[in-house]
């Protein structure tokens, strides 16, 4: 059996997610680790803030595995079908149809499109 000890956890491929943030007086980065509730950090530059956010994520790992509280651990992108079901108001349907017929392919790929934006 396989010790889920602390490098055990660091080593995991995690979903890191990095923004610019721009407010009145102030810019920073601002990341966090999307599995690990709580478990984020800021910096002046996006290199500082997935450093700060490195060590964030150690700390939150050591309390973590000192009082034994569950850790999530990432989702492999295998576990995701591809598929959602999405219901929208006629109009809209109508709409997205005609926008996909006029461009010359289907609704399924016009609303990946729209998506993908």
């Amino acid at each position: 059996m396989l010790k889920k000890d602390l490098k055990y956890y660091l080593d995991l491929p995690y979903s890191i997610i990095v923004e610019h943030i721009k407010e009145e007086n102030e810019e920073y980065f601002f990341s966090r680790i999307v599995e690990l509730d709580g478990c984020h950090s800021h910096g002046n530059t996006r290199h500082e803030s997935l450093d700060n956010l490195q060590e964030a994520m150690q700390g939150y790992l050591e309390v973590k595995l000192e009082y034994g509280d569950p850790i999530h651990e990432p989702v492999s992108a295998d576990s995701y079908s591809g598929k959602f079901l999405l219901r929208l108001p006629k109009t809209l349907h109508q709409r997205l149809a005609l926008e996909a017929d006029k461009e010359g392919v289907s609704l399924n790929q016009y609303a990946l499109y729209k998506l993908a934006q």
